[in-house]
């Protein structure tokens, strides 16, 4: 009997071994963020850290830049509106297990003129360590209006041990005739 050969075609070969290195790096993760006139509500089901980074809190990255473009919507269509700080709520059960489910609602609250409105949202925490406040106030200094300033939430935190800071200014581009 003859041996089998085999002629292996060297694109089919190629994707193989990339499907396999990347299923290697994949981790099942969800998330999810609806915005209406009364708040953005979102959630994220998966991994706290892959590879080192620290994928779960960059749900608050995407949960701000959500924000930041609703305030912004309301801005043009003349409903004038802020975050109510004071309202937000944010869980993160499961965090310190591996897996984590972090759900985060932020809240509007109607503001009488264009001028007390805000147009531009951002978050600065981190998982158990103080939040550098100080350091992401000088990185936002060139965003703000003169003579405004940035309107920073008192420090909330989830049992679990998230510390965030909520901050939310006047877009000095969009907002440029309330100087």
């Amino acid at each position: 009997m003859k041996p089998l050969k085999m002629k292996l075609n060297p694109v089919f070969l190629f994707l193989n071994v990339v499907f396999i290195i990347c299923s290697n790096n994949l981790v099942a993760q969800t998330s999810s963020i609806e915005c209406s006139d009364e708040m953005c509500k979102g959630k994220y089901v998966g991994p706290e850290f892959v590879d080192g980074q620290d994928i779960a809190h960059q749900f608050s990255n995407k949960m701000s830049n959500a924000v930041g473009k609703q305030l912004k919507v309301f801005y043009r269509t003349k409903k004038y509106k802020k975050v109510d700080f004071s309202a937000i709520k944010m869980s993160t059960k499961g965090m310190g297990t591996g897996s984590v489910t972090f759900e985060l609602v932020i809240p509007f609250m109607n503001v009488s003129t264009k001028c007390q409105a805000f147009t531009s949202f951002d978050h600065c925490g981190g998982w158990n360590h103080v939040p550098e406040i100080e350091k992401r106030k000088q990185e936002l200094k060139s965003a703000l209006m003169p003579e405004k300033a940035l309107d920073i939430s008192l420090l909330k935190t989830t049992p679990e041990g998230l510390q965030e800071y909520w901050i939310q200014w006047q877009n000095k581009t969009i907002q440029a005739e309330c100087r």
